[in-house]
């Protein structure tokens, strides 16, 4: 394969690096493929930055790069066509290629999709696969058409997500899983020997972008569902937390004490014990192991739950 052109953006944690992954897989095949060009965006200098850069990424090895804010223009399709790219590879780019683009390399365009397709098309796929409960996901390739994450699938690379793990934990597993899948069919995409097999669209959900008010708690909730979200969203996203006296209090760790019913009032504190901060919920205990006060320092859940000045917490 002589070449390929692989449009990217960055938004996955920098310690992980994601892209640098990616990169050494299409280098690692078999074929040894020249990686012909890079598209994503630029920096946001105003961005909290929890990644690394793309941009930076491709500079560093030579990659012509472009940063356009619409890759459908003309323009940007022409300097597409001048790489001659024979395969194109979408990896977390947030904007949707046109029908030009998936029809330009000869080989096809395809998109790696941080779920098990079709569960979790959309946005956020890890975080919601946790919010939801789910005990696995993965990462598939799949053919991009002009319907987002639609595309017959050319193949996956399960996980199992574990109970206690946050979504962070789980990214770090869907990283050599992609290596993985890479390694086994880019050799394939170059020889015209990968399956395509249709995805069951009466199976398929989707989620749309999450928000950082998203992470409010409802004790009211059961506790398997606030333990759910407590771990999506965890660092480095922006918390799940609850209003106390209209202070936001942030629930950075926990695990569900227990499932059923129990006494109380949602939001009630019992007595703390040795690992942490029971809380009667809807239906069952959580038990709050890591919390902060907004802007606040060290999480530290013995000295900031128990400062609080009611018993209850307002919702």
């Amino acid at each position: 394969m002589d070449c390929k052109l692989a449009l990217s953006r960055e938004q996955i944690p920098g310690e992980l690096h994601f892209y640098e992954q990616m990169y050494l897989s299409l280098r690692g095949s078999s074929s040894g493929a020249e990686v012909a060009a890079v598209i994503t965006h630029e920096d946001d200098p105003n961005e909290v930055r929890w990644y690394d850069s793309v941009k930076e990424l491709a500079e560093a090895h030579g990659i012509p790069t472009i940063t356009p804010k619409d890759p459908n223009t003309p323009e940007v399709l022409a300097w597409g066509r001048e790489r001659q790219p024979d395969v194109i590879f979408s990896f977390y780019y947030r904007l949707m290629l046109k029908a030009p683009w998936l029809t330009l390399a000869p080989l096809g365009a395809f998109n790696l999709h941080g779920s098990l397709l079709p569960k979790f098309r959309g946005r956020a796929c890890v975080n919601w696969a946790l919010v939801e409960g789910a005990t696995e996901t993965g990462v598939t390739l799949h053919e991009m058409v002009e319907k987002a994450d639609a595309g017959k699938l050319l193949g996956q690379e399960r996980v199992p997500i574990l109970d206690y793990e946050n979504a962070r934990q789980v990214f770090e597993k869907l990283v050599p899983a992609a290596r993985r899948l890479l390694t086994k069919l880019v050799p394939l995409i170059e020889k015209g020997q990968a399956s395509r097999t249709p995805q069951t669209e009466a199976d398929a959900t989707y989620f749309g972008g999450r928000k950082p008010d998203d992470g409010r708690i409802d004790w009211h909730w059961p506790a398997r569902r606030i333990h759910n979200l407590v771990r999506a969203v965890a660092p480095p996203y922006p918390g799940a937390f609850a209003l106390v006296n209209g202070k936001k209090l942030y629930i950075w760790k926990g695990r569900v004490l227990s499932d059923g019913d129990v006494k109380g009032v949602p939001g009630q504190m019992l007595p703390a014990t040795s690992e942490g901060v029971p809380v009667i919920t809807g239906e069952g205990v959580y038990l709050v192991q890591g919390a902060q006060w907004e802007g606040a320092g060290e999480p530290d859940v013995r000295e900031n739950v128990l400062k609080m000045s009611t018993k209850e917490v307002t919702l």
